[in-house]
């Protein structure tokens, strides 16, 4: 009977239990930008960003923030969002801060900007399409929202666009069209402007951080409300506005959990005694919410009570009075055991309900088996109070001061906290929330006002925010019905994969870390990264990165097999790498064809190598139908995203004018500019010979000296020789021809076929003292590194060359080599290959300079 009472209240439960949830992920980034330095300061972005922030946390987002943010902050915090956005269901972006548009185009303005000449806005502002468009490339469902819709306060008037001086616009951000899937909410309807308010908060933002926490509510019902407050609140001045071209709806505060609760207890019941404790379990609302019970099928042999009281059906009570509930059986029953139901329905403040069962066995409770049934439910009643004072201790023992290490960037990590009882009675209430990333279960994420109940710990996951890596603190407040509760804290510490410390790479937007340039890889790459491989095997970021460390290492066959597997599972930057090695002919025929095909696929996926690429390709037609505008637009969002490489071709573009893109040699200083702010070692280069040669800026060898020697010490290939040659004319330095020569010596050693040609023409300046044998040794190294043909006089001079020097010559460069290698044909040519093979040789690593 008892087997099918309970087959019974399964049943019931049926309609109840049937669903299957998920924990989304949803990633927001909240920019506050107040503190500017060379215009006004706003009042309320800092203050809108801390509450919007704490708005998105308690949604259950893992929240970057971020206040006054430089250009180069907002690119380094940038593309940690993205990574961590990366495959998201929702990635949102909220600014507060100045921005203003340009020829239709909006720009969101960083602290640090100034505007002052015309090519400032695009190296020092940030496009607002780069940013969707980048968001677009990650995630299913973006939004976007700004409150940012104040007048333009820089007094320059015209700034370059691509490839043309537009006029600023006075006030107001633009409209901008949504692709599929996308909300962008305003301040402010376009041209207009938002206002700053009289509070701590802008109207905006205040309106959205308290809309945006009504629970259930779809994104356009809150913007809508959002609209209406605002309106309200500044007389009709301010209307904010959106575009929305959403076909999924988006909830930003989700209270879709029910009432976590056994579903099926069984209980055993005495007759003529009285009421009689059910202790049945105190509901836990995860979310954080209060919980009513209700009645649905009162037991037939007895009556409910609380607190002396009768419980009607249907009767709301307090989830937290549940645990009080009691049944009176009256006498006469339970002569012979008889078997009894009770279901009652918890629902909690957002719509979320559960049903719970009680199966008992009804006993007589009279006589002398009734004084011993009695009893022994009081030994057992004491005993379970006993028991769960041990289960509530050694709960708080078994999370207080643990200290867990957690990688970075393999997505939730199981804590494995070995939580010690499965007492439905016992739950957890989240007391502090760590600071960054996000605690998750399988079917929901947490949020700060969540619990958990015990059965669900062991199933408690961690995934840390990319760029965090300070320890955090996690509290929690374990409790078990009306019975005293207990603290205890842990410590969570994201960690970074040494694969990641000795292999990731600059700007890898699916990257942990500011990433290594291919010369600073260590030799310990190679087994870390394999053993990283090992260990997350679905984590493609980490194949890529054991691609890189083999190439480095000159294993160019295993390091194509890894690079190939990395693209095939997702990872961007590996389809580009792919295009390099087909491009440059690593272990392959070199095939522009196949290698734009690579470029162009990493660019629609943003990458910024691949933008580079691919832009540089259309832009001068290399193997692809030129297009200059295509080509250029490409180049200008590298760049924006910091792309060092993108600004130099940009710098080169606008030095010279090509393609019908109008000179101007400001424009190409003000992304060297950026580029070494960045700390690109060729940016100083090139700009260092700019302050030589005054264009673009006005003439400073001083400052020109110093550029070469900062690219020089971080291992640029041609600012030896650029230092070099100061030192062998006397510009701006004493004239000092061994240093010369020493210099120029580094730069043919690094690949720069000029510095060598220099070395060669230094050596025959010494006239009678001239060493003619080392002339042509630097002279074959001018021509065999010289790939290009760019320096067709170096073979000239080569030919002027007796014999007997180059004999000399070509014996000295076979005895460096370790192995022989087949060399035919001229003298000249045999100095030639042989020169190369002694350089490969010195730096086996293809990509060192």
């Amino acid at each position: 009977m008892l087997r099918c009472c309970a087959l019974l209240a399964a049943l019931i439960l049926v309609g109840f239990t049937a669903f299957e949830a998920h924990a989304d992920r949803r990633v927001a980034f909240v920019i506050g930008n107040s503190e500017y330095r060379d215009i006004p300061a706003l009042k309320n972005p800092d203050k809108d960003a801390e509450d919007v922030s704490n708005t998105f946390r308690l949604a259950g987002f893992d929240v970057f923030v971020a206040k006054d943010l430089t250009k180069l902050q907002f690119e380094e915090q940038f593309r940690n969002y993205l990574a961590a956005a990366d495959g998201a269901d929702l990635a949102v972006v909220y600014y507060s801060g100045h921005g203003f548009q340009i020829g239709g185009e909006n720009f969101l303005i960083p602290v640090d900007a100034s505007l002052k000449a015309a090519a400032d806005i695009e190296v020092q502002a940030i496009k607002l399409d780069d940013v969707l468009e980048q968001l677009r490339s990650k995630s299913k469902i973006q939004l976007i929202i700004l409150d940012a819709c104040r007048n333009n306060p820089f007094p320059r008037k015209d700034y370059w666009l691509r490839d043309q001086l537009i006029a600023a616009g006075g006030s107001g951000l633009a409209q901008v069209k949504s692709s599929l899937n996308t909300l962008i909410a305003f301040a402010t309807e376009p041209g207009s402007v938002a206002y700053d308010g009289t509070g701590d908060l802008s109207p905006f933002s205040s309106a959205f951080s308290r809309r945006a926490l009504a629970p259930n509510q779809e994104i356009r019902t809150v913007m809508a409300a959002v609209r209406r407050d605002v309106v309200k609140a500044t007389d009709g001045k301010q209307v904010p506005w959106e575009n929305s071209s959403l076909i999924d709806e988006v909830v930003l505060m989700r209270r879709a959990n029910r009432p976590a609760l056994p579903p099926v207890l069984e209980k055993v019941v005495p007759s003529g005694v009285g009421p009689v404790a059910l202790d049945l379990p105190e509901p836990v609302d995860v979310d954080g919410g209060a919980v009513t019970v209700s009645i649905e099928r009162p037991p037939a042999l007895g009556r409910l009570m609380l607190d002396g009281k009768p419980v009607a059906t249907g009767e709301p009570i307090a989830g937290k009075d549940l645990p009080r509930l009691e049944m009176d059986v009256p006498k006469g029953s339970g002569a012979q055991e008889e078997v009894d139901m009770l279901a009652y329905a918890t629902r909690d403040n957002w719509g979320g309900q559960s049903q719970g069962i009680l199966v008992f066995r009804v006993k007589n409770g009279e006589g002398a088996e009734g004084q011993q049934l009695m009893a022994s439910l009081e030994a057992e009643q004491k005993q379970q109070v006993l028991e769960r004072g041990i289960h509530i201790t050694g709960a708080a023992e078994a999370i207080e001061k643990r200290d867990i290490s957690v990688p970075v960037g393999v997505g939730p990590v199981l804590l494995k906290l070995d939580f010690p009882t499965k007492d439905p009675a016992v739950s957890l209430k989240l007391a502090s929330y760590p600071a960054t990333g996000t605690l998750s279960l399988p079917d929901r994420t947490l949020s700060p006002d969540s619990s958990l109940t015990a059965d669900e710990v062991d199933h408690l996951r961690y995934e840390p925010q990319i760029g965090a890596v300070k320890p955090l603190i996690v509290g929690f407040e374990i409790r078990a019905d009306n019975a005293s509760s207990k603290p205890a804290t842990m410590k969570l510490s994201p960690s970074v994969e040494p694969c990641d410390r000795e292999a990731g790479e600059p700007l890898d937007l699916q990257g942990v870390v500011p990433g290594l340039l291919p010369n600073e890889i260590s030799s310990n790459a190679v087994d870390v990264c394999r053993a990283a491989v090992k260990a997350y095997p679905d984590v493609a970021r980490f194949r890529y990165e054991l691609g890189r460390a083999l190439l480095a290492t000159g294993k160019v066959d295993e390091a194509k097999k890894a690079i190939q597997e990395a693209a095939d599972r997702g990872h961007v930057r590996a389809v580009f790498e792919l295009g390099y090695i087909a491009s440059s002919g690593i272990g392959t025929a070199v095939d522009p064809t196949k290698a734009n095909g690579f470029y162009l696929k990493a660019s629609e996926r943003g990458d910024p190598y691949g933008m580079t690429a691919w832009g540089r390709a259309l832009f001068n037609g290399l193997g692809v139908q030129r297009d200059t505008g295509k080509g250029l637009d490409l180049l200008l969002k590298a760049a924006a995203m910091g792309h060092t490489y993108a600004m130099n071709d940009l710098a080169a573009i606008f030095t010279e004018g090509r393609n019908g893109v109008p000179a101007d040699p400001m424009r190409a200083v003000a992304f060297l500019r950026a580029g070494v702010e960045r700390q690109d070692m060729y940016s100083m280069n090139i700009l260092g010979r700019n302050y030589l040669s005054g264009r673009g800026v006005e003439k400073d060898p001083k400052q020109a000296q110093t550029l070469f020697q900062k690219a020089m010490d971080l291992g640029q290939p041609y600012a030896p020789g650029s230092l070099g040659r100061m030192y062998r004319d006397g510009v701006g330095v004493a004239q000092n021809f061994d240093e010369a020569q020493r210099l120029f010596e580094l730069a043919a050693a690094r690949g720069d076929y000029s510095g060598a040609y220099d070395r060669a023409a230094l050596e025959m300046q010494k006239g009678e003292k001239a060493d003619q044998a080392v002339a042509v040794r630097y002279l074959a190294f001018a021509v065999g590194l010289d790939l290009r043909d760019e320096l067709p006089s170096a073979r000239t001079t080569l030919a002027q060359f007796a014999a007997k020097p180059k004999t000399a010559a070509l014996k000295q460069l076979r005895s460096e080599l370790k192995s022989k290698i087949q060399v035919g044909g001229s003298l000249d040519d045999q100095l030639v290959k042989t020169a190369r093979a002694v350089w490969e040789q010195a730096n086996p690593r293809r990509d060192l300079f």
